[in-house]
């Protein structure tokens, strides 16, 4: 059988996942070599953003370089760093070809590292998996092109559309399946964001819990917090293992990062000022948990680009608290077919662009 430029690109996406939320403010990028029809060359970007993808995947393929194509998610980078420009890299292994999914907007490389390449006779081309590319890239080019990470707003509800019991209670929704994929949401986020009043209703580490990627869990971040006001909480507890962040305080030292933003006129922290102060420390992906309140507050900010909706086959009653679900009965948001996870259930909604 003989691969496409395609299959060769969906296996240089599937190496991308893998360390998707771990590399810093760098992308989590894929990259295949391929000589003849063999794979003499596989990289991702490594935890904490180096060595980048291309570089491993050299690497690994040596002299086999040599004539070779490259398969690579995203443009190779045209700036110096802490290493040398990707571009540079692909040149000087011999390579005949690269083939990249999406152009990489950053103004260091944007277009730069094509142009370089193809000067020195390499035969390039783009857009294989785009579609696929931009969307397992979103966050790295939301925080380029528009200053903010990539929001997925995850919500847990039951069959009646509540997200707890009663207001500061507790109550778990959906179990099993559906908690290990929220797991996983955590692993491949950079940061996780709750209210303080989640803080304070559930005491909850925000880790990731799945075995053997704990070390994946993200930068915890916390609306109307201050350092202070969460002594006495795991998260403080675990402040060294893994950062918290609180936004909208900026008198804290110690373990604690506090951010100060911009406050609204209510007092209340603002949230488009929020997602730049985020974005300015590398946040890509950022995954909202939390209750009503800070998912309604994301709603109305218009900052929401992807909602995870799980639905559990039990009703909680008219004392609970009721999820915002009003965005479904707009256009704003579109959906394919639910996932079943277990007994609970899944959809994910992304925001019309």
């Amino acid at each position: 059988m003989i691969l496409s430029d395609e299959n060769f690109m969906e296996l240089a996406l599937r190496m991308g996942r893998r360390n998707m939320g771990a590399t810093a403010e760098n992308p989590s990028v894929g990259c295949v070599i391929v000589n003849g029809s063999q794979i003499v060359g596989r990289g991702v970007t490594a935890a904490g953003g180096r060595p980048h993808a291309e570089t491993q995947a050299l690497s690994q393929a040596g002299e086999a370089a040599k004539g070779s194509t490259v398969f690579v998610t995203l443009e190779p980078c045209a700036h110096y760093g802490n290493t040398p420009p990707c571009c540079d890299a692909l040149i000087d292994s011999g390579a005949d070809r690269v083939v990249i999914a999406v152009g990489d907007p950053d103004p260091r490389t944007a277009g730069e590292g094509i142009a370089r390449m193809q000067t020195a006779g390499i035969s390039v081309e783009q857009g294989a998996c785009e579609a696929e590319g931009r969307a397992d890239l979103a966050g790295y080019l939301s925080r380029v092109e528009r200053d903010r990470p990539w929001v997925t707003l995850k919500m847990a509800v039951s069959s009646d559309g509540m997200m707890a019991a009663a207001p500061g209670v507790q109550t778990a929704i959906t179990q099993g399946d559906a908690l290990r994929r929220s797991q996983m949401m955590r692993a491949h986020s950079d940061a996780i964001l709750v209210g303080v009043g989640t803080v304070r209703a559930d005491d909850p580490m925000l880790t990731c819990r799945l075995p053997g990627l704990e070390h994946m869990s993200p930068a915890r971040v916390i609306v109307g917090a201050s350092a202070q006001s969460l002594v006495g909480t795991k998260l403080a507890s675990t402040a060294n293992d893994v950062p918290v962040w609180c936004l909208g305080a900026d008198d804290g030292d110690g373990a604690i990062s506090e951010i100060g933003c911009a406050i609204d006129a209510d007092g209340k922290v603002n949230l488009a000022a929020a997602m730049a102060e985020l974005a300015a420390r590398g946040i890509n992906r950022l995954l909202v948990e939390g209750g009503a309140k800070i998912a309604q507050s994301f709603l109305d900010a218009d900052l929401v680009d992807q909602i995870v909706l799980f639905t559990a086959p039990h009703a909680l009653g008219s004392g609970g608290v009721a999820a915002p679900l009003e965005w479904m009965n707009t256009t704003d948001y579109i959906t394919d077919e639910p996932i079943l996870l277990g007994v609970d259930e899944m959809k994910v909604y992304d925001r019309v662009q």
